[in-house]
């Protein structure tokens, strides 16, 4: 199972997909109110990672698909974890990218991305863009503010994705982060990798939150390699 980031698509990541499809069967989905699933404009709850999580599951419920490796970025990696804590037999191995167990961002991050179309910071300025482009200004404004609100919600209340049930993602996980991403920096996400009974670590040198784009080849190969042996 391959799932891209929030508002993302999965023709962002095309590229690994076709890679993938040489070898394995891949059930490509983009997460709901992301990409082309619905609803849309979405309205964010602070409990949308485990809502959605289970609904990824239900997904292999529909296909008949007992195990799966879960490949994931950003979002899609927080909810590739979650779904091997909520039911570790499913899962064959997680890799992920861009993600943390936990949300940490910034106050400021926060306001950039409660404003992001009207007001983007330098960081946010590229999903800004990419938003605007692929869902229209009216209804990434919507999208990003709600979900603004809900990740301060999910943060208030201290932050927990699937950290908290770390050892009970108990398949073989690799969590790989740019060294200069700023929502999952390599402290956190070494931490929890440390946390997972089988959890590997790997930074990507130099790369940001986006390690498909700045690392593509890289990425691919690694995924490639990792999905062999296991």
């Amino acid at each position: 199972m391959l799932l891209p980031g929030w508002g993302g698509s999965i023709i962002d990541l095309d590229r690994l997909r076709r890679e993938l499809a040489a070898g394995f069967r891949v059930i490509a989905i983009e997460l709901p109110g992301s990409g082309r699933s619905q609803p849309q404009p979405r309205q964010y709850e602070s409990t949308y990672y485990l809502d959605d999580a289970r609904l990824l599951i239900g997904v292999l419920d529909e296909l008949r698909v007992e195990m799966a490796h879960l490949v994931g970025f950003s979002d899609g990696g927080e909810e590739a974890l979650l779904m091997a804590a909520l039911q570790p037999a499913r899962a064959l191995s997680v890799l992920t990218w861009g993600a943390a167990g936990q949300v940490v961002a910034s106050p400021r991050l926060l306001r950039g991305l409660a404003h992001l179309l009207d007001d983007p910071i330098d960081e946010l300025a590229p999903l800004a863009a990419y938003l605007a482009v692929k869902h229209g200004v009216d209804e990434a404004r919507i999208m990003a503010s709600s979900w603004a609100k809900a990740l301060t919600a999910v943060i208030d209340a201290g932050g927990d994705i699937s950290r908290s049930k770390a050892a009970s993602i108990t398949c073989p996980t690799l969590m790989i982060t740019g060294t200069h991403d700023p929502f999952c920096p390599p402290s956190l996400v070494r931490e929890m990798a440390e946390a997972i009974p089988r959890g590997k670590y790997l930074e990507a040198p130099g790369g940001g939150h986006e390690v498909h784009l700045s690392h593509g080849g890289w990425l691919v190969s690694t995924v490639a390699a990792w999905l062999a042996d296991h």
